[in-house]
């Protein structure tokens, strides 16, 4: 998967691996159709983040969902 070529496949292989790592109960909630190119970087960088990390508290967690629902179109 090269993640610096912009691309909804991308985008959806970047959220499924955010929801998977961090076990997000409601996983219909962050779709990849509520993304768009146009946020990609900032969706990247948190993608890489969350990759890096191995565990996260609950304010994190609750941080990370709320930069992803800023992120989302409107």
């Amino acid at each position: 998967m090269d993640l610096t070529v912009k691309s909804a496949e991308n985008i959806e292989f970047m959220l499924d691996k955010i929801k998977e790592k961090l076990n997000i109960v409601n996983a219909g909630a962050i779709k990849p159709t509520h993304f768009d190119e146009e946020m990609y970087e900032e969706l990247k960088d948190i993608y890489e983040m969350i990759m890096k990390k191995g565990s996260f508290s609950i304010n994190e967690m609750q941080a990370i969902v709320e930069e992803l629902g800023s992120l989302r179109k409107q």
